[in-house]
């Protein structure tokens, strides 16, 4: 039933709609084709980028909020600890947004896989196409030289990687008191995500640096709406002894 489900209303759509897209838009180029799927994904799921990106701007505020009052009533710790709760109270942010636009990017992730790994040659491929998308014929693996299929590429899994690195470096630029956890973060996240893609297909990492390349150009352009333009409020004299 579950695998019934799968194939009919997640599978074969997504394939379709990827082997309609090389034989129109990628005019025959797969890596192409992936590049344009992972665009329509996320423009599909525009909205949710840009809830995430509001509440991200929240928690920024949130924080420099906390920091502040923490500066504030440095005098009196039990008067910080109910400011700071009352704070996080009125700005609470709901993370829900984020996690289902993750999670809808992961579904399309495995879906991606199946088809590379079962979907792609001839006589399955007939048996999954829609009337109203033409077969294709022999799918063009390559990539700018690069096999779309071959596992343990080095290249594009490291470019992920690296990329990773620098948005976690950048976001830390912004924090105050970073911890070892942080550290290890820091290194330890980018080189898992870096192995995790070294063993699969190289077409893993494509659609996770194209999704990385569409976050960067919505956090350029919407971030700054969502950014408060008030100017921080004078900080109160410490009680005279």
């Amino acid at each position: 039933m579950f695998i019934d489900l799968w194939t009919t209303y997640l599978y074969e759509p997504v394939f379709n709609f990827l082997i309609w897209i090389y034989n129109n838009w990628a005019h025959g180029n797969m890596g192409w084709a992936v590049v344009y799927l992972t665009v329509a994904l996320r423009v599909l799921i525009l909205p949710l980028t840009i809830i995430s990106e509001r509440n991200t701007a929240k928690n920024e505020e949130v924080e420099t909020e906390i920091l502040k009052l923490a500066k504030e009533f440095h005098y009196d710790k039990v008067q910080q600890k109910q400011e700071i709760r009352k704070r996080l109270r009125q700005r609470r942010v709901q993370p829900w947004a984020k996690a289902l636009s993750l999670g809808i990017q992961a579904l399309v992730f495995i879906l991606l896989y199946q088809v590379f790994i079962n979907g792609i040659t001839g006589v399955r491929m007939l048996k999954t196409l829609y009337p109203f998308v033409d077969f294709p014929g022999e799918i063009n693996r390559m990539f700018y030289g690069f096999d779309l299929k071959a596992t343990h590429d080095i290249i594009w899994s490291g470019i992920v990687g690296v990329w990773l690195a620098l948005e976690i470096y950048v976001g830390f630029q912004k924090r105050r008191g970073l911890h070892r956890g942080d550290l290890f973060y820091f290194l330890f996240f980018p080189l898992g995500v870096f192995f995790f893609l070294w063993i699969l297909p190289m077409v893993k990492s494509l659609f996770v640096l194209t999704s990385m390349a569409f976050s960067l150009v919505v956090h350029v352009m919407v971030h700054p709406f969502f950014v408060s333009k008030k100017k921080p409020e004078a900080t109160p004299a410490e009680p005279k002894k």
